[in-house]
């Protein structure tokens, strides 16, 4: 199978520097299922190609357990030697590790720029036919050409097949389009090389990661995408629902939003640093997504994330790589679990508390106990709160009812400043408040935070 990535911004061989893959060598990498070679048909300060071509070990790929369709002769008759699927995904993700974090070394400025790309895969399996290739990459800036490929040019009778020759051409950030690709070829498929586990939520949400909660067909993507993982799709969908971006569709010539959830990691993030913080609690802190962000943070010396969900601790644990950490890494990160509305002395000696979207998932009825724990009992010197405003909530057309299906309430702004006013009040605080997201003139922002910090005469 074979995939060639071409560019026209001059110097095109910088191409090259973002690949991590100097035009001038052929370079081969082994896979469990054969040899990936990267190679540059060409390579001017005009253009530059580079080419990806995975020769699949067919008794290799015969011995691995579920690598093939289900039937009695797959393992002998297959098209996963020739067609690009989601073995061509996991060898890309591995041979351009480096480019698909962004990572540009001495062309960094490129690796953070959108450039002209023009991508190509000759032979592709697409269920559903060209339209469905539309529908996945259109959205993400792409112009698609999918032509469909005859069953025999011989029998023109007989029709197409289900492969077609795709090209995708747009102005796209290099990292961003092989993560597109890394997600949406097995998408195409929908036929995974491996029996998939939990921990492949994570991966689709990771190479998903400012594109994917807002896309028009994630629910289509989500569950090709982890069509061998019972109940993996419901789990995923679950988490992106809560990465609701903008309301409003964007103009062709505008730049997508960025999903809510990553503008609040943000607003936290900046409210964090400001104060100083050296040791931050992540109270829910669900799979790790923020506390692998504050681990990245210069001068944050200890973090702790903790949630009533074992399996979110789990996913967590996998997420920061515990298992492979050194000693003196391991040292700085505690993930445990506890539950707020009861007292744990690991929550307390921390400079930051953070509850970001948590309240609104616990009864009413126990808030006051969740307040006498983070604000009475364990006592940080900020605490960082945010929960979804319930007036921006006309502007989703698409919504009725609460945000998410585990919610037990959603507050007005004045609902969220009555309650903080009397947890700072009672407890020693002062509070101030910020919004996140699009601010509507009369509804104000999809979220609502507040920083409480605790008293001087206290400290």
């Amino acid at each position: 199978m074979y995939l060639t990535v071409s560019t026209t911004r001059t110097p095109a061989t910088d191409l090259g520097f973002l690949l991590h893959k100097h035009p001038d060598r052929v370079q081969e990498f082994s896979q469990p299922f054969g040899t990936a070679t990267v190679f540059y048909p060409e390579a001017s300060e005009e253009r530059c190609t580079a080419a990806l071509l995975l020769e699949v070990d067919p008794i290799a790929l015969a011995r691995r357990r579920r690598a093939t369709p289900d039937f009695s002769l797959g393992q002998y008759v297959n098209d996963r030697p020739y067609a690009a699927s989601s073995l061509l995904a996991a060898t890309l993700a591995d041979v351009f590790r480096s480019a698909r974090k962004g990572q540009g070394g001495s062309r960094q400025a490129v690796a953070d720029t959108a450039i002209d790309l023009d991508i190509a895969i000759p032979v592709l399996p697409c269920r559903g036919g060209p339209a469905v290739a539309e529908r996945v990459f259109a959205p993400l800036g792409w112009s698609v050409e999918a032509e469909p490929i005859a069953l025999d040019d011989a029998f023109p009778d007989w029709g197409d097949s289900r492969y077609v020759r795709l090209r995708l051409t747009g102005t796209v950030r290099l990292a961003d389009a092989l993560n597109h690709l890394y997600v949406l070829l097995p998408v195409l498929d929908e036929s995974k090389h491996y029996w998939q586990g939990p921990d492949e939520v994570d991966k689709l949400l990771r190479s998903g990661e400012g594109w994917l909660a807002a896309h028009p067909e994630r629910e289509l993507i989500a569950r090709r995408y982890l069509g061998r993982g019972p109940g993996l799709a419901a789990q995923a969908l679950d988490r992106l629902a809560e990465l609701d971006g903008a309301p409003s569709a964007t103009s062709d010539d505008e730049v997508a939003p960025r999903p809510l959830n990553a503008l609040r990691h943000d607003a936290v993030h900046r409210v964090i640093v400001d104060c100083g913080a050296a040791s931050v609690v992540d109270l829910g802190c669900g799979p790790g997504a923020f506390v692998e962000r504050l681990l990245a943070t210069r001068g944050i010396e200890r973090v702790a994330g903790c949630d009533v969900s074992v399996r979110s601790l789990q996913r967590a644990a996998q997420r920061l790589h515990l298992d492979g950490m050194t000693e003196r890494q391991r040292a700085r990160v505690d993930l445990f679990q506890a539950a707020l509305t009861y007292e744990d002395e690991r929550l307390s000696g921390f400079d930051v508390a953070v509850l970001m979207e948590v309240i609104e998932h616990v009864d009413p009825s126990r808030l006051g106990a969740l307040e006498h724990v983070v604000f009475g009992a364990a006592r940080p010197g900020s605490v960082i709160v945010t929960t979804p405003n319930r007036e921006y909530n006309a502007l989703y057309p698409d919504l009725t009812g609460m945000r998410h299906t585990d919610h037990r309430f959603e507050w007005s702004r004045a609902e969220f400043a009555s309650w903080a006013d009397g947890v700072a009040a009672r407890h020693g605080y002062v509070v101030r408040y910020e919004g996140i997201g699009d601010i509507d003139p009369d509804r104000g922002t999809p979220t609502q935070m507040a920083v409480f910090t605790r008293k001087e005469t206290d400290r």
